[in-house]
């Protein structure tokens, strides 16, 4: 089987995942999922979710590099990323992998500064006289 590619995205991050048949290893950024999150458990695990849900965590191994954003829109781009890549693998995966929420893409992004304002929404204060 030849390796897959999906893309994954959230905020201003981009994750390019390669997904082949395999013993379950998961590279990340040419690194270990620990060299890349250190000590971060919680988001450790929101990234190796849709592995988990769809029982692939020891038949795959996945290639990631990330790019933009911060750790934790990172690890969302690469769940989202995994979960395309597992259902351009087998299309069954989808079935699983959608009541989780594992197949869209998080819209919300930082919103625009406007002119005549300190921040997007934040006004300088209002006087009176």
């Amino acid at each position: 089987m030849a390796k897959i590619y999906a893309t994954g995205r959230r905020k201003t991050a981009v994750a390019k995942v390669w997904l082949e048949n395999g013993s379950g290893e998961l590279t990340i950024n040419g690194g270990s999922i620990d060299a890349w999150l250190g000590g971060l458990e919680a988001i450790k695990k929101r990234v190796m979710q849709p592995l988990e849900v769809a029982k692939q965590t020891t038949s795959v191994n996945i290639v990631v590099q990330t790019l933009g954003g911060g750790y934790s829109a990172q690890a969302d781009a690469v769940r989202h990323g995994i979960s395309r890549a597992l259902v351009a693998y087998d299309e069954q995966f989808r079935a699983i992998l959608k009541p989780h929420g594992l197949l869209t893409r998080d819209a919300r992004s930082v919103e625009r500064k406007k002119y005549g304002r300190k921040k997007a929404r934040k006004s300088v204060q209002f006087s009176k006289r």
